[in-house]
This record gives structure tokens, sequence and C-alpha cells, in this order.
């Protein structure tokens, strides 16, 4: 049994855990670094300890520091949420090496699965459809350009130890491919310590589409059906939705099935997505990640199962409570971030928020951790929350969410809350044609009129 959970995390996602935590009756322990002190999830554990200064590297991501904590507090286990250390092996491994469990996947899966070029490969010999590209990494920027022409173009070029869309660019000619090769080389290596590059086909007119799946350790593994995530800005989500209105039954059998079967290969366990790219006719491997997902609510809200508390009852190493016929499907859900941030050149805006008023109402959720005169730091992503609305169908969750969208105010910053509503306006939304180039195409041209 799992009697107290250390949080190394911040923000919304972390008072989220607390939450389930307290719902299970687990103690929690929260870490904060000096610019996180005042955030409300500090004061919503039972213990809570500095962890350093706002520099990520001297908190979040001190993985010495962290354990140090741990051990002081006595926690059984770590959860690490998203983000930060969630997919780094190293801090896994030590964990279990410290005898205190991680709530997650095991180390080895962790490294193979965050390796963007060895996930290729595994998924290829698991019988996983992979986007066309390179099969290791690309040597040189001569050597892309060589290799470009046979894939065609336009390309993505991506780093292989990259995330969240950094160290990733669409390139259309050689000359492109030549100037963003060097950059975002460089950037993979500044953020991530590997400069490894490598090209895909760009799939044009793609839908972003990905699977949920439960783990445990006994080789049981089901999916908790599909969320579509294709409205993005940066290669960084902004709106997902869960179930995609643009993908067939039959479809959707096939990728579950697929999803299935590859954790099943890899000996997957605890909570991990598998991202696909949907075309008109085929669905690609895109990547895996090994960690609970920013967009999980939504998969919550049309299935009834609470994710974290089965990451935390895999981690207990108890079965499964269900197979996958009992699994169903209800309704639908959209869940949107909110950015502190720019809402036309996408900057962030950190600052004092002098007032903040959430939507309340049956069918919204909010998922935050922002209060009056909050102070939104500048070190950090500019997440500030996510607001989830449940509908009996399509149409009647964007109405909800519409109606939630003007009620949400928050004073003092710049938000994205402008930008989702113009999206979410837009009839080609409406009509669920989502497609990842949607910013692109539908949004900027509008706001630069």
């Amino acid at each position: 049994m799992i009697n107290k959970i250390l949080v190394a995390n911040r923000g919304e996602i972390a008072a989220r855990i607390i939450r389930t935590c307290k719902m299970l009756d687990i103690k929690t322990v929260a870490i904060y670094s000096e610019a996180d002190k005042d955030s409300p999830y500090v004061k919503m554990a039972e213990e809570s300890f500095l962890i350093g200064p706002p520099n990520v590297n001297e908190s979040y991501l001190n993985i010495n520091k962290i354990l140090s904590v741990a051990k002081e507090a006595k926690v059984d286990a770590i959860h690490p949420g998203y983000g930060f250390l969630s997919e780094n092996g190293k801090f896994a491994d030590s964990c279990r090496k410290e005898g205190i469990i991680f709530i997650g996947p095991s180390s080895k899966v962790i490294e193979k699965m965050g390796d963007k070029i060895v996930a290729r490969s595994i998924m290829k010999d698991a019988g996983v459809p992979v986007i066309p590209g390179t099969e290791g990494a690309v040597a040189s920027v001569e050597d892309a350009i060589n290799l470009a022409k046979e894939i065609n173009y336009p390309i993505m070029l991506k780093a292989s130890a990259g995330g969240g869309g950094i160290g990733m660019e669409v390139v259309h000619s050689d000359e492109e491919l030549e100037k963003a090769f060097e950059s975002n080389l460089k950037k993979s290596q500044r953020f991530f310590g590997d400069g490894s590059m490598f090209l895909e086909k760009k799939i044009e007119n793609a839908h972003h589409i990905e699977i949920q799946l439960l783990a445990d350790n006994f080789g049981n593994v089901v999916h908790l059906y599909e969320r579509e995530c294709s409205i993005q800005r940066r290669n960084q989500k902004v709106i997902e939705e869960a179930p995609s209105i643009f993908i067939s039954e039959e479809t959707r059998k096939k990728m579950g099935s697929i999803a299935v079967q590859a954790a099943k290969v890899i000996g997957y366990t605890g909570a991990g997505t598998i991202e696909f790219l949907v075309d008109e006719e085929n669905f690609y491997f895109l990547e895996m990640n090994t960690r609970l997902q920013v967009e999980h609510p939504v998969t919550e809200e049309i299935t009834g199962v609470d994710i974290v508390e089965a990451q935390i009852k895999i981690a207990e190493n108890k079965t499964l409570p269900f197979n996958q016929d009992e699994i169903v499907s209800e309704g639908h859900s959209v869940e949107v971030r909110i950015y502190a941030e720019d809402p036309v050149r996408f900057f962030p805006s950190p600052g004092l928020i002098t007032k903040v008023e959430f939507p309340e109402g049956e069918s919204i959720r909010n998922e935050t951790a922002i209060t009056n005169n909050y102070t939104v730091s500048p070190y950090y992503d500019p997440m500030i929350g996510k607001l989830i609305v449940k509908g009996s169908d399509r149409k009647q969750a964007i109405s909800i969410l519409k109606d939630a969208l003007m009620r949400y105010n928050i004073e003092g910053i710049k938000t994205n809350i402008p930008m989702i509503l113009e999206i979410i306006n837009n009839e080609i939304f409406q009509a669920g044609q989502t497609t990842t180039d949607f910013v692109e195409k539908h949004y900027l041209p509008v706001i630069k009129k």
C-alpha cells in the first residue's frame, strides 16, 4: 500500500494529483521553488518543502534534492506529473534504487520511448505504421539534404530527444533545411543535451489523434479510446477533445488494438499515450508519451476513469479493475489550455493576476492553481490552467465551452482566451475539420487582417 506520495511537480497538475490522493486517503508532500512559495497547491499538501531557486535546474529538475526531500519526508512513492522529470529514465531509476516507488513505467521503457529514433524502430518492428523518414540520426546537413530528395518536401525536421515542439520545424526546400538543421541541432543540444536529428515526411491535412493506455504489471493492457489534439500553435496543443469525430469506428478499433499490442510488445506499465498522425486514408505512429498527459481530463470525462487513481493502483501492484469490453465512452468532452500569453504573437505574459473568476457549472471542470493576486512566474511554461467541459455530443460541448469562456475572467495579464473563442466560433472548427495546420490556415490570417 502507498500511504504517502511526493508530487514532483508544480501548478495545476500538482493540485490535480493531490486531489486524487486526498480521495484515496493518501498523504501528500509538495515541493516548490522560491517563485512558487505562494502557489495554492503548496497549501493543499499535508507537507511542503522548498526545493530551491526559480531556475528549474536548481529546483524541479534537481534529482538529488528531490530524493533528499522524499527520504526526509519518508514517502512511499513519487508521482512526477508531466514535464520536468516525468520522462527522465535516470530519475525513475534513482527512485527505485532508493526504495521509492516511481509512479510510471520502468526506466528502460522511458529511455527507449524518449528517443524518437529508437521509438520509431521499435514501433515499426511491433507492426505499428510509421511515417516515411530516415531510419537513424542524420549525420550532417549535407546528408539531410540528400535524404530529403528521397523523402520529398515538405519534411518535418525533428530532434530525437525533443518534446513540446522544441527542435521541430517544417521545411520546404534545401535552403530552408540547411538553415533549420543547424539552428534546431543547437537548440536540441541546449534543451535536451542531445543534438541527434532525423527527418519525416510532412503529412498534409493531418489530424493529431492519440490513444490513452493503461497497463498493469501482469500483462493486462487496455485503451481508453482516443483524443483529438489537432488544434496546435507552434506544435503545442491548445484544444483537445474526446472522442474524435473525424475517424471511423473501424479506424478507432484498429488504432486502439494496435496501440494495445505495441504496449504489450515493449512491456509497458502504468498510464501512457501513443500519438498518431491521421490523414484521409492512413494513420502513422508519431511518438509515445510515457507519462500522464496534460489533456487526460477529457478521457476521464467520457470514460469515468480517474487516470491518476489508476496510476497509483498500478504502482501498488494491483491488477486493472476492468477489461476492454467494460470501458464505455459516453458523451463528448473538450479541454482548452489557458495560457498567460499574448493571443496574437504567442509571447508569454507573466505578471500579477489582480482578479480571477472561474466559470462554474455541472458540466464544467477547472484544473488550475491560480488565485486573486497570484503572480505568474516567467520561469515556467505559461499554461496557468485548463477548462474542461462535457456535453451529450460535440455540438452541446462546444456550446457549454463557449458560455464558460465568456465567463472566464482573468485580469492583470494577457491570456489566450480570445484566441480560443475565435477558434471555436469558426465554422470549420465546428464542422470538425480540425487539422494540425488549423491555426496557420484559419486563425492567424483572421487576426492579421
